[in-house]
């Protein structure tokens, strides 16, 4: 088709096939089974569009009493949770460019930011007996597919090999050589040298792209369905194919066929198609549409809950149009019948009527051979056929005459023709080379045109290209903003938390230089509580009691100290760690600006 169609101008038209595997539930679930699902989310989201969102609106434009259905097919949240910021995707892109992040660390971000608060995400109970314990579950439109988070930063950050790409685009295989032509030139190699691009990113914008192409066609779907998982022939497996008919989105157009008006015909086509079901039902002249298809439909006596007349089409429910189908051709094999009788009537009326001529021929013949026999033996007429030739001669002299003079005035007439005949020859041989420099010159022309119109071409083409890489670096200096404005709030919010934390140690020190200077006091009440133990013999035993007591006091307060420094010590180790988290957020930030600042660079380039 597509050699068929080929053509060297720009193409308005095009016939394209998608082909893609299913949604992925296995039993050890990675990062490609996250794209490829997320793939599959969106073409579901695309095919409930057109069966299902699409067919109920045509109704309500029609004007058809027609109370919304909701089949449950919004698969928006399952797609942000993936791809939109601070899902899935974002995270992963987020730590790969975080210095000492692991997939651990990537985890307990998406558990911190999801669990509990999106319903299509769910942390999964550990179980020592599961041999693939999932880290975290998203709820597709097949299911819920548990996820298994190791070696994902290795696996977004694994680029092509520049060098491999290279060596494939120069391959002797035309097929490998045009999926690796982006890479054959060398201005390619030198643009991404200085950029870095994740296998996520990559996948999300020709996603995209793709899904972009889909919404601008007129799709057709074809749904594939398994019939067992052992590859032999003549074997079906209900549960495995009422499966597959569930996930796919069969079963919910099956129901909305059932409960809506899945065949529907233009006013026009429906009168012109179905009017031989009821031939006088209309009268003729100028009739409405609309209400000539009603008056059809009457006619017909069709139950009313079996179609619907809207404000351009009749809509049928299912099965309904079979049915006038198979009146439609009983009806006109009745007529056929009738009109092969008429015709074979009228063919046996005239081998009739023929065959009483050739009856009436044969008798006059017959009269006519009698009367030759009788009249050939006759004198007069044997003096009759003698005398007759001799008539002819003198009226042939005549007729030579007239023949003389028609000839010399057709002479006469030939030679007029024939001078006629020279100069529209001379005439049509000055047009022929007036013809001859016309189509040379129109050649060149049309050879420039060709010329400029693939120009054209080319340059439309680079046009596209750039303003695709303009639209690829706007979405990626979105992202960068969004990513910077998100960690400007959290280098805020830890600001805020770390003045908290300065005021709760400015605290703690007043009350330790509190705590200090009470204990330097109970300190000098003790001396001179000793001075007067010694002054004082008579009250030895009471001050010994008394020591006692401020001793235990004493000892109190040195608990209580002891743990105020702990605290503080503990409270000191705190803000040295904060202190490292936004030295590290800062560096981040730093980064952050420095490739927004070469994104503007690039995009001031372009627009160059």
């Amino acid at each position: 088709i597509n050699q068929t169609l080929l053509t060297k101008d720009r193409r308005a038209f095009f016939i394209g096939v998608l082909d893609i595997a299913g949604f992925e539930i296995f039993k050890m679930n990675s990062f490609e089974q996250l794209c490829i699902n997320l793939t599959n989310e969106k073409l579901q989201q695309f095919f409930n569009h057109h069966m299902f969102i699409l067919e109920q609106e045509e109704y309500k434009r029609e004007g058809i009493e027609w109370e919304f259905i909701n089949f449950g097919l919004d698969l928006v949240p399952t797609i942000e949770l993936i791809e939109k910021p601070m899902g899935v995707f974002a995270i992963l892109e987020e730590e790969c460019i975080v210095p000492k992040a692991t997939d651990m660390t990537f985890l307990q971000k998406l558990h911190n930011q999801h669990e509990g608060k999106h319903p299509k995400y769910t942390k999964p109970k550990i179980s020592g007996k599961s041999s693939t314990n999932h880290h975290f579950e998203v709820g597709h439109y097949a299911g819920t597919v548990g996820y298994n988070v190791d070696g994902w930063l290795d696996k977004n950050k694994d680029p092509i090999n520049e060098a491999v790409a290279t060596l494939f685009a120069k391959s002797t295989d035309a097929f490998i050589a045009h999926l690796f032509k982006d890479y054959a030139s060398e201005s390619h190699a030198r643009g991404k040298g200085g950029s870095f691009q994740t296998v996520s990113n990559k996948h999300k914008e020709q996603l995209t792209r793709l899904m972009d192409t889909l919404y601008s066609t007129c799709p057709h779907f074809v749904r594939c369905i398994v019939p067992n998982e052992h590859k032999k022939a003549g074997v079906i497996e209900s549960s495995l194919v009422l499966h597959q008919l569930r996930c796919n989105g069969v079963l919910e157009g099956i129901r909305i066929c059932r409960k809506g008006f899945p065949n529907r015909i233009p006013f026009q086509e429906f009168r012109q198609r179905y009017q031989i079901l009821a031939p006088t039902a209309v009268a003729g002249g100028f009739v409405d549409g609309k209400k000539a298809s009603e008056m059809l439909l009457d006619a017909m006596q069709l139950e009313k809950a079996s179609y619907r007349v809207g404000t351009s089409k009749v809509f049928f429910r299912a099965g309904v149009l079979g049915e006038l189908e198979d009146m439609r051709d009983e009806r006109l094999a009745k007529i056929i019948s009738m009109f092969q009788a008429y015709c074979k009537g009228y063919l046996m009326r005239k081998e009739y009527r023929k065959m009483c001529d050739q009856r009436i021929g044969i008798a006059v013949i017959q009269r006519n051979v009698r009367k030759y026999l009788f009249l050939r033996n006759w004198s007069w007429w044997r003096l009759y056929t003698k005398v007759k030739p001799l008539l002819n001669i003198a009226r042939a002299d005549e007729e030579m005459r007239e023949k003389a003079e028609e000839l010399k005035k057709l002479q006469e007439r030939f030679g007029k023709e024939e001078e006629l005949r020279k100069e529209l020859e001379e005439k049509l041989t000055k047009l022929m080379e007036e013809k001859n420099e016309l189509f040379q010159n129109l050649q060149s022309e049309q050879d420039a045109c060709a010329d400029a119109e693939d120009r054209a071409a080319q340059f439309q083409k680079e046009k596209d290209k750039l303003e695709e890489q303009v639209k690829d670096l706007s979405e990626q200096l979105d992202d960068e903003e969004e990513n910077s404005a998100e960690m400007a709030e959290t280098k805020k919010k830890m600001e805020g938390e770390i003045d908290d934390l300065k005021q709760d140690v400015e605290d703690l020190e007043s009350a330790l230089k509190k705590a200090e200077s009470d204990i330097a006091a109970k300190e000098k009440n003790a001396e001179q509580l000793q001075d007067e133990l010694a002054a004082q013999d008579e009250s030895i035993s009471k001050l010994s009691k008394e020591k006692k007591n401020l001793e235990e006091a004493k000892q109190e307060l040195e608990d209580q100290l002891q743990e105020e420094e702990n605290k503080v010590n503990h409270l000191n180790k705190l803000k040295g760690k904060l202190e490292g988290e936004i030295d590290e957020i800062a560096d981040n930030l730093e980064r952050e600006k420095k490739s927004r600042a070469d994104v503007e660079k690039v995009k001031r380039k372009l627009e160059e």
